[in-house]
């Protein structure tokens, strides 16, 4: 029986002297301290790529939870976008009304009594899921927030770049941008000149 051929290590009976592989090991450093400082480096190679995949790992999961929280919050926005444009429909509903008198029919006042009523619970609805609204009436033009209209000369007092109107609210959910307020501008001084020319 040969040998060579018959060992359990060798199936295919190649001879393991000729084996480069072999050779490198054959190569390796001599002494005790050559052989640990290479295994030191070799530890501090594979505890870099360690440190490196549990950082990773950790941006990933951030990431994810992130994105779930995201999901969550942001669901409903179609839904709370067409929500939004109800509670603008019933405000102007209500500002459709004829002005209140003192001597106006019952049925007027109650009417106009029942719509605020529901304008109002409507609103509070909306907020305590997220959803806010904003007049932009008086405040800075937020290209964020605002969309302009219309701009018209500031009237005394106004600083130029001020919301003078607003036609409708601006809508947020969770400090997103729903719907922006349409709003008429201030013009500034610069504009007044050009359009005088």
């Amino acid at each position: 029986m040969n040998q060579m051929n018959d060992s359990p290590g060798d199936p295919q009976g190649t001879d393991t002297a000729n084996d480069p592989a072999l050779h490198d090991v054959a190569e390796a450093p001599a002494t005790p301290e050559q052989r640990i400082a290479t295994l030191e480096a070799d530890l501090a190679q594979m505890k870099d790529r360690w440190l490196r995949a549990e950082a990773e790992m950790a941006n990933v999961r951030a990431r994810a939870t992130k994105d779930m929280q995201d999901a969550r919050a942001y669901a409903v926005q179609k839904f709370a976008t067409d929500v939004a444009e109800a509670a603008e429909n019933l405000d102007r509903g209500l500002g459709a009304l004829p002005p209140e008198t003192e001597d106006e029919p019952e049925l007027l006042r109650k009417l106009r009594g029942g719509f605020a009523g529901v304008q109002k619970a409507f609103v509070a609805m909306l907020e305590r899921h997220g959803v806010q609204r904003e007049d932009a009436t008086g405040k800075p033009f937020d290209p964020a927030l605002h969309q302009a209209m219309a701009e018209q000369p500031a009237p005394p007092g106004v600083a130029p770049g001020t919301v003078i109107q607003a036609w409708s609210a601006a809508w947020t959910l969770h400090g997103r941008l729903l719907r922006p307020a349409m709003v008429v501008v201030a013009a500034g001084e610069a504009q007044d000149a050009s359009s005088a020319a």
